[in-house]
């Protein structure tokens, strides 16, 4: 059977990054695409493992170029992701997990109809603040900011398979497991490979 993705969005704050790293240590099995980006690495990333870091013009050249499936701008940097780094996985029969925006999703959808949206919600926006300014990573300015925005992102979720409200983190963790466990199983998925098992002409019977 071929690859799927499995795409990732939510807020600045909601917990993504902790749901993703116990993904990717419980499902050994699931591959992790690293996006590119145009924004400085924080002190706790390393280039080609949290992210692919190059400059703004180096970023404006890819997508001239067209190896983006998806790219976007956010808070004045520049993130995509690669088809050549997506195809790479799903030929080898890999799953895919994608840590994007409601515009890469969007994207990713329109190229790959049968990849999996989960949304990450938090359980308010007052609980959303509490977090980011917790997390000390931005400045009171900027957190007005990513609130802002993450009322016009709530907008948008609507197109995802599956909202998961992340009030309490090991039951997220949890559910974004199983959804990811149910999708290998979708119909769509291994038709496929049971015909081929049993012989089976396609079309219905």
């Amino acid at each position: 059977m071929s690859g799927q993705i499995h795409v990732i969005s939510g807020p600045s704050g909601v917990g993504k990054s902790t749901i993703i790293e116990q993904l990717k240590e419980r499902l050994p099995d699931l591959a992790y695409s690293i996006s590119h980006t145009s924004r400085t690495p924080r002190f706790n990333e390393t280039d080609g493992v949290h992210y692919n870091f190059v400059d703004k013009n180096r970023f404006k050249k890819m997508i001239d170029e067209g190896v983006f499936v998806e790219w976007a701008q956010v808070y004045n940097d520049l993130y995509g992701t690669s088809f050549t780094a997506l195809h790479d996985q799903l030929n080898k029969g890999s799953d895919v997990l994608l840590d994007i925006d409601i515009q890469g999703a969007k994207s990713i959808k329109k190229h790959f109809p049968e990849s999996c949206l989960i949304f990450i919600l938090p359980p308010s926006f007052d609980i959303l603040e509490k977090r980011l300014k917790h997390r000390s990573t931005e400045d009171d300015a900027t957190i007005k900011v990513r609130i802002k925005d993450v009322h016009e992102e709530l907008k948008a979720f609507e197109r995802y398979d599956y909202l998961i409200i992340n009030d309490d983190l090991k039951k997220a963790i949890e559910e974004t497991i199983s959804v990811i466990i149910a999708c290998r199983s979708r119909t769509s998925r291994v038709l496929p490979h049971v015909r081929e098992l049993f012989s089976l002409q396609g079309g219905d019977k």
